[in-house]
């Protein structure tokens, strides 16, 4: 992100409750997109910064700290994106929206089958897992959205998609916990 500053006035803290008012944003923007998009990486920008720098960006009855800012990512995937991204000062903090599958706790086994004969070769394993992943007949497919701010807050959210038969408002419920992707909020922390 490029062409937006700081300035003296805007303050630098930001609560917890307003990181998942962003990320409540990001998923929102992700919704209005088809499943089996690509990641989408957003800047969080202080709304305030944006008011005076980018007027145009925002609406003007935006009371909301945080606004997400959409970044063009080209062709790179998720893992390399975040291994050469770098942030402006002005923003505060980051997200990410990406697919995932979601399995049941009892579907360990199934995974642990799949890939423990393979541990000697890693990608072979990883693959093996993925593999029994998406083949496992109570999958669900779901957008996990993250975030992070340079303060240290971090929130990671969970959208399921809808089952045939199943009310499309399940979508819009967002579902966090305390252990919730920490690998891809650490990758989102290492941008900062």
């Amino acid at each position: 992100m490029t062409g937006v500053t700081s300035g003296p006035d805007s303050p630098q803290r930001f609560s917890q409750a307003d990181l998942g008012n962003a990320l409540a944003q990001c998923a929102g923007y992700a919704a209005a997109g088809p499943w089996g998009s690509p990641a989408t990486l957003f800047a969080l920008v202080p709304t305030a910064v944006l008011a005076q720098q980018a007027p145009e960006l925002i609406d003007p009855n935006d009371d909301s700290a945080l606004s997400p800012v959409v970044q063009e990512a080209g062709d790179a995937d998720l893992e390399t994106l975040l291994t050469t991204v770098s942030w402006p000062d002005a923003v505060v903090g980051c997200a990410v929206v990406t697919e995932i599958t979601v399995l049941p706790p009892d579907a360990e086994s199934t995974l642990d089958e799949a890939f423990e004969p393979l541990l000697s070769d890693p990608e072979a394993a990883d693959a093996a897992a993925r593999d029994a992943a998406h083949t496992h007949p109570d999958r669900r497919q779901a957008r996990l959205i993250a975030g992070v701010l340079r303060s240290g807050q971090r929130v990671a959210l969970l959208s399921l998609r809808a089952r045939d038969g199943e009310d499309a408002s399940v979508e819009s419920d967002l579902r966090t916990h305390p252990t919730l992707a920490p690998n891809v909020l650490d990758a989102l922390a290492s941008t900062f």
